[in-house]
């Protein structure tokens, strides 16, 4: 029998570890990243309060572009970005949520800066 890694277990470890040092606050919120096969998730969220500030997805309902590939995820971190600026947000702190910073993840990144977030 072929064992496998357990690649979720293995990013849920990775993400504990970005966890334990970024949190965010009010003033400058954390800016979470999921990402499936098919979509990709972003959120702006206050841990201190517990509290989802502003959040977008790529399986909106007027969301055109697919999610699963890097122009997706660009204009999913162009429209947390405008839904942030709305919301008085500038500063984040970035998690990348056990992700390596490549791929979908840079392009949502890098389009949440585009947007006007500092990170």
């Amino acid at each position: 029998m072929v064992n496998r890694p357990d690649t979720k277990g293995q990013r849920v470890k990775r993400h504990q570890r970005v966890r334990n040092k970024i949190s965010g606050t009010p003033e400058t919120p954390r800016l979470d990243v999921f990402r499936s096969n098919a979509h990709i998730y972003a959120q702006v969220i206050d841990d201190v309060n517990g509290v989802t500030l502003v959040a977008a997805a790529s399986n909106e309902k007027d969301f055109d572009a697919p999610g699963g590939n890097i122009e997706g995820a660009a204009k999913v971190g162009k429209l947390v970005a405008e839904r942030a600026k709305a919301k008085g947000i500038e500063n984040v702190v970035f998690d990348r949520g056990g992700y390596i910073y490549h791929g979908r993840v840079k392009a949502l990144a890098d389009g949440a800066r585009e947007g006007g977030l500092n990170f």
